[in-house]
C-alpha cells in the first residue's frame, strides 16, 4: 500500500499525532508536532486514516531516544520519544483544547502542572501471561489495541520493588518454577516500596492453594499478601493479611486486593492538599470515595462527612481506615447517583472522583439542585470532564438558549501527571457557586 507524506500538526488525546491529507484526517502514533513523516495506512475510512510511521522525513529537534527497548511495540507507554517537560506541555494543551472543543469552556487561566518523576513511579501493574513457544511462559503487556502479548524483559516506569518482582516472575515462568495455567498477575507495592500484594489468576489451579502460596513466597520474600483465583470455579484463596499500607502525609491507608489506590505515590500529598485543602464547614460529601484518600483529611475539617463508594471491598477498607486514623465519618456502600437522589441536606463541599465514564447525568442534575458552595472534581478523562463541567458551568444551556450564565464557575485547574510516558491525563478542577 502506498505511503502518504504528512506534517504532524498536534498530538491528540489517545497518544496519536494528527495531520491532514487530501481532505482526510490522519492519525499516527509515536510522533511529535512539526515532524514530517511517511505514513503507511493501516485503516482507511471515508474521513480518516490510521497508520504507522514508515519513514521519518524530518524529525523534530525535540525527539529523544526512548530508554525502553519495548517502546513502540508494548502498548503501555506512548510518549517515551518526547522529553518530559514537553510531555507536560502537550498534556496541558490537550486538556485546554478538550475543554474548549467538547465543553465549550474557554479557560484562559493557568493550568497548574504537578510533575512526577518521569520513570520508576508506578506502584501497581498488570501483567499478562501466555505459554511461550520454547516452553514455560512469557510475561508482559499487550501490544497497543491488541490482545497479542508483548513479552518484556524490563519496564522503566515500574517502581524498584515491582521491577524486581517482574524480573523474578519472568525468570521463574521461563524455567518452569511456576506451574503453567496463569493468565494474569497483578502486583501492587506499598508507599515505602518494600512489601507487595499479588493477585494471580489461573485458568485452573494446577496444585493446591497452599502449594502455590509456598512457591510464590519462596520466590518473593517481600510478598505481604497473595490472592489466588481459579477462573474455572471462580474460587478465591487468600494467603496473608489481605492488604498493604500506604502513607500520605499524616494519614495511613490500607488497600486490599480488590480495592484501588493511586499508582503514583510521589504526588499523593500534593493531590490531597489540592483537593481537601483547608476547606472547612458543616457537611462534606465524598462521592466515589474509594478507601478514603480524601475522606480522612476532610473528616478533620468538617463537622460531618459522608463517604459514598459502590465497591464493597473498598468500603470495608474505608471503614478500617477511618478507625485506624481515629476520625469519624459516615461510610455508605451504594451507587453515587442513588445516594444523591435521596439526599435532603445540602452539602457545603463535594468531592467527585468518578471513573473514566464521568458522572451519570442524574447525579449532575441532582448536584445542580443541591447547589453545594464548592465542588472539587478529579478526573482521569478530559472528554468526560469537559462534558460534565459544561453542565456545571451552564455552557450547555447557554449554547441552546443563547442567554444566561451557569450556576458554577471554575476557579482553578490543575494537571497532576500521575502517568508520565503515557497519554493519560489526571486533572483537578475547583468549582464555586457564582455570586
Amino acid at each position: 500500500m502506498t505511503t502518504i507524506d504528512v506534517r504532524i500538526e498536534k498530538l491528540v488525546y489517545g497518544g496519536d499525532g494528527l495531520a491532514h491529507h487530501e481532505g482526510q484526517t490522519v492519525f499516527v502514533p509515536f510522533v511529535l508536532p512539526g515532524e514530517e513523516v511517511a505514513v503507511q495506512p493501516m485503516q482507511r475510512k471515508k474521513k480518516f486514516v490510521r497508520g504507522r510511521v514508515e519513514r521519518m522525513l524530518a524529525p523534530s529537534p525535540q525527539r529523544s531516544i526512548p530508554p525502553c527497548p519495548h517502546f513502540g511495540v508494548c502498548g503501555g507507554c506512548h510518549y517515551q520519544h518526547i522529553p518530559y517537560a514537553e510531555q507536560l506541555r502537550v498534556k496541558s494543551d490537550i486538556l485546554r483544547e478538550t475543554l474548549s472543543r467538547i465543553g465549550r469552556i474557554p479557560w484562559n487561566g493557568p493550568i497548574v502542572k504537578h510533575p512526577s518523576p518521569p520513570f520508576g513511579y508506578r506502584s501497581r501493574a498488570q501483567w499478562a501471561v501466555r505459554p511461550a513457544i520454547a516452553g514455560g511462559s512469557d510475561i508482559g503487556y499487550f501490544q497497543a489495541a491488541s490482545s497479542t502479548l508483548c513479552p518484556v524483559t524490563e519496564c522503566s516506569i515500574l517502581s524498584s520493588r515491582l521491577a524486581d518482582t517482574l524480573a523474578i516472575l519472568r525468570g521463574a515462568l521461563i524455567n518452569g518454577a511456576i506451574p503453567v495455567g496463569i493468565s494474569e498477575i497483578e502486583a501492587s507495592s506499598d508507599s515505602a516500596d518494600e512489601k507487595i500484594l499479588l493477585n494471580v489468576s489461573f485458568d485452573k489451579f494446577p496444585a493446591s492453594p497452599e502449594e502455590l502460596a509456598q512457591i510464590f513466597r519462596g520466590l518473593l520474600p517481600f510478598l505481604e499478601s497473595l490472592l489466588l483465583l481459579d477462573r474455572s470455579r471462580e474460587q478465591f484463596e487468600l494467603i496473608g493479611p489481605g492488604y498493604i499500607t500506604y502513607r500520605v502525609g499524616e494519614n495511613s491507608y490500607r488497600a486490599g486486593h480488590l480495592s484501588f489506590f493511586q499508582v503514583n505515590q510521589s504526588l499523593m500529598e500534593e493531590l490531597v492538599r489540592a483537593v481537601a485543602g483547608e476547606t472547612r464547614g458543616a457537611f462534606a460529601l465524598d462521592l466515589f470515595a474509594g478507601v478514603g484518600l480524601f475522606t480522612i483529611p476532610l473528616a478533620r475539617q468538617f463537622e460531618r462527612v459522608v463517604a459514598v463508594e459502590a465497591n464493597l471491598a473498598a468500603t470495608r477498607d474505608l471503614k478500617m481506615n477511618l478507625e485506624g486514623n481515629s476520625v469519624a465519618a459516615e461510610s455508605v456502600q451504594t451507587d453515587a447517583s442513588a445516594y444523591v437522589k435521596h439526599l435532603r441536606h445540602k452539602p457545603d463541599f463535594v468531592v467527585l472522583d468518578p471513573p473514566r465514564a464521568g458522572l451519570p447525568p442524574e447525579a449532575v442534575a441532582r448536584l445542580l439542585e443541591l447547589r453545594p458552595a464548592q465542588i472539587a472534581y478529579l478526573s482521569c478523562d478530559p472528554s468526560t470532564l469537559a462534558r460534565d463541567l459544561s453542565a456545571f458551568t451552564g455552557q450547555r444551556a447557554e449554547q441552546s438558549a443563547g442567554t444566561g450564565s451557569g450556576i458554577y464557575e471554575i476557579s482553578e485547574i490543575h494537571l497532576f501527571d500521575l502517568f508520565p510516558q503515557t497519554y493519560h491525563i489526571e486533572s483537578f478542577v475547583k468549582l464555586k457557586l457564582r455570586e
